[in-house]
């Protein structure tokens, strides 16, 4: 690991300040993912900034019902955060299927939804990567690729993004606050990370400098008859080769709303809207619930070793809601 300077940022305008005299430092929250990165040499800042102190680490309502979550929550205090479990099961569920408890307790909000990709080609440093090295190609189009992109990929990039939490934020209409040295941002999750197109090593709309402050979760009464399923290679400890956050409003046996994001299928958390226009209005049958899951799915472009993950998110996505419609129905 490189030598760099640390620094302990004592409020928002202070830690904005130093990263903005210094281009090539990072802002610090838990490390779970810089950390490791830095240490094999993909993340070679000249800064670190620690921003844990900052008072961002609330789970609060607004006056509108809202919901906003600091930056620095832990994951497992947003997991464990009454509010969270009761209004919003599914992003409980999604926090609680990531990583161990150890680094739950570390990771904080505005960290996990910055991770980087976890493809075995990107920390690879002797082999191409468009996304760390742009213009150098993708060595996973014909290596090894079976828990990559069937959706939005492109021919530079078919890496995934690796949040849970992140797919069950976009279910929701989440959006993303932040702090730069010019002002104050903000972007809905759905459009804060950016297309792969030709350039896959740019991922989100965050300008230079700038550090996410919290992030606001609208008031959802669907959110909370929602549930996310993860499907991974082992029991535990895992990042996902498919998954499905998923809310569901019945009455009279027709679905009146629905919400959807996949994960594990595109450079980012992936929400399902052509599924959610199939399902409102519809019976709530595992017949519609197909038609929604291969609606969303007919737009996948599969590499010829990860087809698996069209038939998993369909036969997914129809257990699912037929798990919540069946609940609603009780």
């Amino acid at each position: 690991m490189r030598e760099f300077d640390y620094r302990r940022a004592d409020d928002v305008a202070g830690a904005v300040a130093l990263l903005d005299a210094d281009p090539d430092a990072r802002y610090l929250g838990g490390g779970t993912n810089l950390v490791d990165l830095m240490k094999n040499g993909v993340e070679t800042p000249t800064r670190l900034v620690d921003v844990r102190s900052l008072p961002l680490d609330g789970i609060e309502t607004g006056d509108d019902g809202a919901v906003r979550i600091g930056a620095t929550v832990t994951n497992s205090d947003l997991a464990a955060h009454p509010l969270i479990r009761d209004c919003y099961p599914a992003l409980t569920q999604a926090v609680l299927a990531g990583a161990s408890g150890q680094l739950r307790n570390m990771a904080t909000v505005g960290g996990n939804l910055l991770q980087r990709t976890r493809c075995g080609y990107f920390t690879d440093l002797s082999r191409p990567c468009n996304k760390r090295e742009p213009g150098s190609g993708c060595s996973a189009l014909e290596g090894e690729h079976h828990n990559h992109a069937v959706l939005g990929a492109s021919e530079h990039c078919v890496a995934v993004h690796p949040s849970d939490m992140g797919v069950a934020l976009t279910a929701f209409d989440a959006v993303v606050s932040w702090r730069t040295a010019d002002g104050a941002g903000e972007a809905p999750l759905t459009d804060f990370y950016l297309p792969v197109g030709d350039t896959p090593h740019r991922e989100t709309v965050l300008p230079p400098g700038a550090l996410i402050t919290h992030v606001t979760l609208p008031p959802a009464h669907v959110a909370a008859r929602s549930r996310y399923r993860k499907v991974r290679e082992r029991a535990s400890y895992a990042f996902a080769i498919g998954s499905v956050a998923a809310a569901l409003d019945v009455s009279d046996g027709v679905v009146r709303d629905a919400r959807l994001a996949l994960g594990a299928v595109a450079s980012r958390p992936w929400r399902a809207r052509l599924a959610e226009r199939v399902l409102v209005g519809a019976p709530a049958t595992a017949e519609y619930f197909a038609a929604a899951a291969d609606a969303e799915l007919a737009a996948a472009r599969p590499l010829p070793h990860n087809g698996y993950k069209v038939t998993l998110l369909r036969n997914l996505v129809v257990a699912v809601l037929t798990e919540l419609a069946e609940e609603t129905s009780r």
